[in-house]
């Protein structure tokens, strides 16, 4: 089983999370072109070259507050399988914008995701 990228997803309070893409951009990040107009910030997405990346986004309804740590794997069932086997409880899988997906709590209370492409259907 490989690990293939990270993506860190933090939501903030609307400020704070355009303050952190400004940030971003001012390190020479390249951003991710989402196609949003207006003068309202919504999220921002730095990817690296590979499959890992940087998301921020303005908190919302549904969409509260809080960071999580995510692993792109190649096999998320089977890295779901190992997980249970070592005692841990994750919850899905729910497949969502093509990737198939599973959460946990990590000790000390870091909210996780790993997810892999979804498979294809039979």
């Amino acid at each position: 089983m490989t690990l293939l990228g990270i993506r860190f997803c933090h939501v903030a309070e609307d400020g704070i999370a355009g303050q952190m893409a400004d940030a971003l951009r001012g390190l020479g990040l390249s951003e991710t072109d989402m196609g949003g107009a207006g003068d309202a910030f919504s999220g921002a997405v730095f990817p690296s070259e590979g499959k890992s990346w940087v998301e921020l986004w303005a908190a919302a309804d549904g969409m509260p507050a809080g960071t999580m740590l995510q692993f792109v794997v190649d096999d998320a069932d089977a890295h779901a399988d190992l997980a249970r086997a070592a005692g841990l409880e994750p919850q899905g899988p729910m497949d969502m914008h093509g990737e198939r997906i599973y959460h946990l709590t990590l000790p000390g209370g870091l909210p996780c995701a790993f997810l892999s492409a979804r498979p294809a259907a039979n």
